[in-house]
C-alpha cells in the first residue's frame, strides 16, 4: 500500500553537510519518490504546531530551540510502507542504539540533536504534512 509521510532533515544535517547523503538513501529505496522537498528555518509558531504533544516535558523548550537554529530541509516521500521504511533508514533516536547503515547510526552524535525526523504513523503523517505543506492534500 503507497504511504506519504514527513521527512524533516533537522539543523544538525543541515550544518554537517548531510543532505545530499540522506537524500540519496531515500532516493536510491526502490519503489519510494520524493515529491516535495523545501528549505527553510522553522519559526516557533509551526514548531509548537509540530511538537504540540511535547509541551510540559522537560526536553520541550531545547527542542525548540535547536529545531530554530538553522535550516531545516522538510520533504515528503512517497512510496509502499515508507512510514515504516524511513524509520527504519533513520534509525533509533539514541545514536549508540542504531544500527550501523541508518542514518543515526553512522551519522549521529548526541539522542538530542539526530539527524533527521520521519512521521512514526499514517495520522501522524497527514496532520504534519497538513503543517509543513499546507498547500498540498
Amino acid at each position: 500500500m503507497s504511504q506519504r509521510t514527513l521527512v524533516l532533515l533537522k539543523p544538525d544535517a543541515v550544518q554537517r553537510g548531510l543532505i545530499g547523503e540522506i537524500l540519496g538513501r531515500i532516493e536510491r529505496k526502490a519503489g519510494w519518490t520524493i515529491s516535495a522537498l523545501e528549505m527553510r528555518t522553522l519559526d516557533r509558531s509551526l514548531l509548537e504546531q509540530h511538537y504540540a504533544e511535547h509541551v510540559g516535558r522537560e526536553f520541550y523548550e531545547p527542542l525548540v530551540a535547536f529545531m530554530s537554529a538553522g535550516p531545516v530541509v522538510s520533504m515528503i516521500v512517497e512510496g509502499e510502507r515508507v512510514i515504516e521504511g524511513v524509520r527504519a533508514l533513520a534509525g533509533p533516536t539514541d545514536p549508540i542504539a542504531a544500527p550501523s547503515g541508518s542514518i543515526r547510526g553512522d551519522f549521529g552524535t548526541i539522542t538530542r540533536e539526530n539527524l533527521i525526523h520521519a512521521s512514526d504513523s499514517e495520522e501522524s503523517a497527514e496532520r504534519e504534512i497538513k503543517i509543513f505543506f499546507p498547500g498540498i492534500s
